[in-house]
């Protein structure tokens, strides 16, 4: 069999080639995938509202808000209803200013503004440190628990700064960005809680009900 020779050509046809079949691979990887992401993403997103928002009997999902933050992240805002009447809200919050990015999580408000519970959605802090946010705000030891405050009328940010909450040990920047997060989720409910109470476009459903 003859060699085939080694010329720009034949290197640039084949490289091509390979360029194609495995972006061709990734596209399929991808379409087979996003789906199931997508599911697990939005199951957690109600799973996470039943959990700082109990008790509500609408779909909060058909009356979700989305709303911008005065610092300009997207907020989405899901009113809670019992038998029509405004229980509370469920706010997806976040802020930039981690130790490794991005925090994301679920704050329950009740409609005077106190907080009900919070749950984390997504953040990179450091395992072990800034990872302890999922249960250290909510947990009834020292000056740790954000449960039952008010960002107006109690001063919610770390001691260090003046503030009423023990940071996480060793996770300052961390304990910062939560902090900030349950800020920008109370603020963008404040600023918005007139439209928020009248976002009513659903009838109540079962228990829990979130489609």
């Amino acid at each position: 069999m003859a060699k085939t020779e080694s010329t720009l050509k034949n290197m640039v046809l084949t490289l091509l080639v390979i360029t194609v079949i495995a972006g061709a691979s990734l596209g399929f990887v991808y379409k087979l995938t996003k789906e199931p992401i997508a599911l697990a993403k939005l199951n957690k997103q109600q799973t996470a509202i039943k959990e700082v928002v109990p008790g509500f009997n609408n779909n909060p999902g058909e009356e979700v808000l989305e709303l911008t933050s005065k610092e300009g992240f997207n907020i989405k805002v899901f009113p809670a209803r019992k038998d029509g009447e405004l229980i509370g809200v469920a706010i997806e919050t976040m802020t930039n200013t981690g130790f490794g990015g991005d925090v994301k999580i679920m704050v329950g408000l009740k409609p005077d503004g106190t907080i009900i519970n919070y749950q984390v959605l997504e953040h990179k802090e450091t395992p072990g440190l800034g990872t302890k946010m999922d249960v250290w705000f909510k947990t009834d030891k020292g000056h740790q628990s954000v449960l039952g405050k008010h960002p107006e009328k109690n001063n919610l940010t770390v001691s260090k700064d003046g503030g009423e909450v023990d940071a996480i040990t060793a996770a300052t920047i961390s304990s910062r960005a939560f902090l900030k997060a349950v800020r920008v989720a109370y603020d963008t409910y404040t600023e918005n809680s007139g439209k928020i109470a009248s976002a009513q476009n659903s009838q109540p459903t079962a228990e829990g009900g979130v489609q």
